[in-house]
């Protein structure tokens, strides 16, 4: 059914990101924790537990009935490149443990591909996949990503950059009763629904990205894309400036600065000073209890149901996951601005 591509010489770092601001997230659903290691974060910045735990809270499942009821407490340890409350320069390593697994909820599906997932594609590619809950391609990967991003909103901080985000649909749906309603429906039916989430980035300073491969919307676009279950990012009025025309799209500017902002912040690649809006569109989680056709690693047809506790709107906690992504995407452009002798200007004329 399935044929493993043969190993790859050398390493590609597909687990890191950033590029002044690293980031290297491991682990996996099932595994005994996750977390993530910083490269790059500059000396000097206050930092403790506190400081990033709310931003997992907000992301920790079985927090209402209509999330997945997996009990975690999701407690970030800070290992290294703390010293008395501050960062030091050198790796920042955060760790998150798994406490709450229920692997055997999967042994059912060891040799099943699920539908919507990467269970096919994870074993054409590696030879081997993780069947205890997606192992790396699942959902509770990005808490590392959160965990980072937390500290980069509060290296942004000083710099006056706020980040917020929000469900504003959920299956077509736009008033929040509605949304609940529709989530609450589909849950009852063993079924999903996706919505579209929507960034707010204040504060960002202009100048912020480079021009043609290094622009700061290609950036976003890629972090958003490297979220599981988002498939399709817009910035500004994104796909609805195909329906406008110059005079209407393009943002006149005064003395006093832009009358506008359809183009969401960024113009050329690169950041105006305006609030930069990213929308993204979450599809449904694909775990669902529904019976779909299938085929096992071997190619036999079979019809399954997917047990155990899935979101049946993933699209609310992906809202802090999407915050993160932002804040490491813009305090990589800061860092690339500032370099280390730039910030350390900032921290001494905002102490803590």
């Amino acid at each position: 059914m399935y044929r493993a591509c043969q190993p790859l010489e050398g390493v590609f770092p597909v687990n890191t990101f950033g590029n002044n601001f690293r980031c290297t997230t491991f682990g996996e659903s099932h595994g005994k924790a996750l977390g993530v290691v910083i490269d790059g974060c500059p000396a000097g910045v206050p930092l403790t537990e506190s400081d990033i735990q709310p931003l997992l809270d907000r992301r920790r499942p079985g927090q209402s009935d209509l999330a997945s009821q997996r009990k975690e407490e999701d407690h970030v340890e800070m290992l290294s490149g703390i010293f008395e409350g501050k960062t030091t320069g050198t790796p920042i390593a955060l760790i998150i443990r798994n406490k709450e697994m229920k692997t055997e909820d999967y042994l059912p599906l060891k040799d099943v591909f699920r539908p919507g997932h990467a269970d096919y594609t994870y074993l054409v590619k590696y030879g081997i996949r993780d069947s205890r809950g997606g192992g790396r391609s699942s959902g509770r990967e990005t808490i590392s990503r959160v965990a980072a991003g937390a500290v980069a909103l509060k290296v942004l901080g000083y710099k006056g950059v706020s980040i917020s985000g929000r469900v504003i649909e959920v299956h077509g749906k736009t008033l929040p009763a509605e949304m609940e309603a529709e989530i609450r429906t589909a849950r009852d039916a063993g079924n999903s629904v996706g919505g579209i989430v929507e960034i707010l980035a204040k504060g960002t300073p202009p100048g912020i990205g480079d021009p043609v491969s290094g622009k700061l919307d290609a950036a976003i676009a890629h972090a958003m894309m490297g979220i599981g279950s988002v498939k399709g990012v817009e910035i500004g009025e994104g796909f609805r400036a195909a329906a406008l025309s110059g005079s209407e799209n393009n943002d006149e500017m005064t003395p006093e600065g832009f009358l506008t902002n359809h183009a969401g912040g960024i113009l050329g690649g690169i950041s105006t000073g305006a609030d930069i809006i990213v929308r993204i569109a979450v599809k449904p989680t694909p775990s669902i209890l529904r019976e779909q056709q299938t085929v096992t690693v071997t190619g036999m047809p079979v019809t399954i149901s997917v047990q155990g506790r899935h979101d049946p709107c993933i699209a609310p906690r992906i809202v802090p996951v999407a915050e993160a992504m932002i804040a490491l995407v813009l305090v990589d452009g800061l860092l690339e601005q500032l370099k280390y002798s730039g910030f350390q200007d900032i921290l001494k004329n905002n102490p803590a």
